[in-house]
């Protein structure tokens, strides 16, 4: 899970990279009512950024089949829906953290993050409300 995150992160920064050089190019252009333009460039460009954003589509999906719902590629949050107390709660795993360590309510969000203790383990059933 944890490649496959990072991948979805890296292809993410990869795709904005390109359009951002994509659309500098195009201001470039406009401030200056017009120029000769790279073809090669803007060609290579507009298939990295192609490129990049069917691999990142690709590899949410791989992401998503595991059941994990990615809440910020930014920084690499995901949420894996459970149950606790028979209510349907998200487990919550960030980027760069050793394991699976928080929980926090559907409403909640990251802020309302609370770390996994005995009653958690002991009332959590690994089963989606279907």
């Amino acid at each position: 899970m944890g490649r496959l995150l990072q991948e979805a992160v890296a292809l993410k920064s990869e795709y904005q990279q390109a359009e951002r050089e994509i659309q500098a190019l195009a201001g470039q252009i406009t401030l200056m009512g017009g120029m000769v333009v790279d073809r090669n460039r803007v060609r290579t460009s507009r298939t990295q950024r192609d490129d990049c954003g069917a691999r990142l589509k690709q590899t949410i999906e791989a992401v998503q089949d595991t059941g994990c719902v990615i809440k910020d590629l930014d920084i690499g949050l995901v949420d894996f829906p459970t149950l606790f107390h028979g209510q349907e709660v998200y487990l919550c795993w960030k980027l760069g953290e050793p394991d699976i360590g928080f929980w926090h309510g559907v409403d909640e969000g990251f802020a309302g993050r609370k770390p996994i203790d005995s009653d958690f383990l002991e009332n959590h059933r690994g089963d989606r409300a279907q």
